[in-house]
């Protein structure tokens, strides 16, 4: 059979991947080992958090799904960071993880232009050095002009509880072996990491009266931009905090003589962000105890997942464990922590449309580039689906900036540093956070989605038009004025503000304001009540920030300019002092006519750029 594109995987990836293809009218072959896991949330009941939810903003904005299917089956929502300033907040959902797995399914079902197969890939079909098609364990053969692997944890997964081990891709489904051996022959940089859930008990079985209640926000916040605020009004069900103890403690570490991760048992690098409870008790001896948070799967809350308690411990171990804390002293395990080791690409092989760099048509795009999370995984199934079509239509390829989106962060990242662990995404690696915050998501990022048909016209026009009031607002609050008059004293004295000496303009006296807010705003600007709660948000915060966003901006621009610079044909890189030896290898191989070229070398960091660029302007002087 023949297809535009082929997508190994039906995980958050591969989901993203196959839907963008899909809706831009190419005909989709979806290939999974189970049809009903398709969605399966396989580590915790949650989307977002920082910097994971300024990727589902990003994915949203762009017109992916993983937000629209958070909003539809979220059991909690919650703004994390609120208190400090917009650029560092995370949006954060509970997701009923049956019915987020039911919605994601039927969505890829019931989507045009998709067919889905029940099927294990083995192999990658070459013609010279281009792939071309897949086989299946079924003797299937499927021709694509691009293919997308994004198998997640499945690449020779082996699972491991305590002594035991499993070949698997997820607890109770196949590994996919042949695939990954395959993969590894046609001379791929493959390694492996580690990562791990935790057990999951019977919700009757806990004793919460002792916990600490955790409740969503009133009113929620949605994730996704196409869903209606006025009408968003989702079932909320509280999350529970208890701790570890020093019991606890000595359970552990009494055991670690049969932990996987110190008996060498493991060989894959876990994430060094996300630790397991025995790998938290090895490096933090001097804790007393540690956070849990006691979340539930579903709806109907028969099970809570223990966030914080993800081990590989023996089960027995496990048990005695879970019962010497708080709350959960007869919980009834129903589903024991595991660790999971697996294959994975080293990402520097991949462009950053996520094409191979070896095997032309061949994409790569979740967990298995060396990530960890849902979220970093739709963003990267989603950048390889548009970018799969567009290269079949020999459109330009869609590359996102990092002072466009976390997104063009996280993907520079991975393809030009590599990585030796799982990465996740953080705030901090943003270099331009306070203009990439999730509130502006889609105002940076709908024009493409527009472009790519992947938001619907309706949609589309009403964000034009918010962007369009918020514009004519910002250039009014800089070019009006005010002055220190005896009543616009007495009002700021009266909104507890300080007052103003000189002639200002009205943008710095909303960046003034400590803690604005549309009250303070409409008593000062009685005019701007024509626009709408959300417009006058990002009024708010625009003006809040303006100077610093403008600094930003200048930055941008001069980085912009300086990557324009033609490097000289008898540069000597060898001369430039701080360039590590690996990096002046690369730039002597790679000869770059531009330091914008230099910039897409894997490894060649921003640093090393800027480096560059004095030294080439040294060098142009001296002539």
């Amino acid at each position: 059979m023949d297809f535009d594109v082929v997508v190994i995987g039906g995980g958050h990836a591969g989901i993203e991947a196959s839907l963008a293809s899909a809706r831009m009218g190419a005909k989709t072959l979806m290939i999974t080992i189970l049809v009903e896991q398709i969605g399966a949330s396989s580590c915790n009941p949650a989307i977002g958090g920082l910097a994971k939810g300024h990727l589902v903003k990003e994915i949203d904005a762009l017109g992916g799904e993983m937000g629209v299917c958070t909003d539809e089956t979220g059991l909690q929502f919650k703004i994390l960071n609120g208190s400090k300033g917009p650029a560092v907040r995370g949006s954060r959902a509970q997701i009923d993880m049956d019915r987020y797995r039911i919605f994601m399914r039927d969505k890829v079902l019931n989507t045009p232009n998709l067919s889905v197969k029940q099927e294990i890939v083995t192999k990658v079909i070459l013609e010279g050095d281009e792939a071309v098609g897949v086989e299946t364990q079924l003797g299937n053969c499927y021709s694509a002009k691009k293919i997308i692997i994004a198998s997640g944890t499945f690449l020779n997964g082996l699972i491991h509880i305590g002594e035991h081990t499993q070949e698997a891709g997820r607890q109770g489904e196949f590994a996919s072996t042949n695939l990954a051996n395959h993969l590894r022959e046609l001379g791929f940089e493959i390694g492996r990491l580690k990562t791990g859930t935790c057990a999951r008990v019977a919700g009757e079985s806990i004793d919460f009266s002792v916990m600490e209640p955790q409740d969503g926000d009133n009113p929620p916040t949605p994730f996704s931009f196409r869903t209606s605020r006025e009408d968003f009004a989702p079932k909320q069900l509280p999350c529970w905090v208890t701790y570890t103890n020093e019991k606890t403690h000595k359970i552990i570490e009494s055991n670690f003589y049969r932990a996987p991760l110190f008996s060498g048992q493991i060989e894959g690098v876990g994430p060094r962000y996300c630790p397991s409870i025995e790998d938290k008790i090895d490096r933090f001896r001097e804790r007393p105890r540690h956070q849990i948070f006691v979340e539930p799967q579903t709806l109907e809350a028969n099970e809570y997942y223990l966030n914080g308690l993800s081990t590989s411990l023996p089960v027995d171990v496990q048990r005695e464990m879970i019962h010497s804390i708080k709350g959960l002293e007869n919980a009834k395990i129903v589903r024991y922590g595991y660790a999971i080791e697996y294959d994975f690409i080293q990402p520097t092989e991949l462009k950053h449309t996520l094409e191979s760099k070896k095997i032309p048509n061949l994409y790569w795009a979740g967990q298995v580039n060396g990530t960890t999370g849902y979220e970093e995984a739709g963003a990267q199934g989603l950048m390889a689906g548009i970018n799969a079509v567009l290269a079949i239509r020999g459109e330009e390829p869609f590359i996102l900036g990092r002072d466009e989106a976390y997104i063009g962060v996280l993907i520079d990242d991975l393809v030009t540093k590599g990585t030796n662990e799982p990465y996740r995404m953080f705030t901090s690696r943003a270099e331009y956070r306070l203009l990439l915050r999730e509130d502006n998501a889609i105002f940076r990022l709908y024009k493409y989605g527009k472009k790519f048909g992947l938001l619907e016209e309706s949609f589309v026009d009403e964000v034009a038009k918010k962007e369009q009031n918020i514009q004519e607002a910002i250039a009014w609050l800089k070019t009006n004025f005010t002055t220190p008059t005896k009543e616009f004293s007495k009002k700021l004295e009266e909104l507890g503000e300080q007052k103003i000496n000189d002639k200002t303009a009205w943008i710095d006296i909303l960046a003034r304001i400590a803690s604005p807010t549309k009250e303070k705003l409409l008593a000062l600007l009685p005019e701007f009540e024509k626009y709408s709660d959300e417009e006058i948000e990002q009024i708010l915060v625009e003006a809040k920030y303006y100077r610093y966003i403008e600094k930003q901006k200048n930055q941008i621009e001069k980085m912009h300019e300086m990557l324009k610079v033609e490097i000289p044909e008898d540069f000597d890189f060898t001369k430039v002092e701080g360039l590590s030896n690996e990096i002046v290898e690369k730039l002597q191989r790679a000869t770059p006519p531009t330091l914008f070229e230099a910039s897409r070398i894997s490894g060649i960091t921003p640093a090393s750029i800027e480096i560059l660029h004095i030294y080439i302007k040294m060098a142009q002087k001296k002539v």
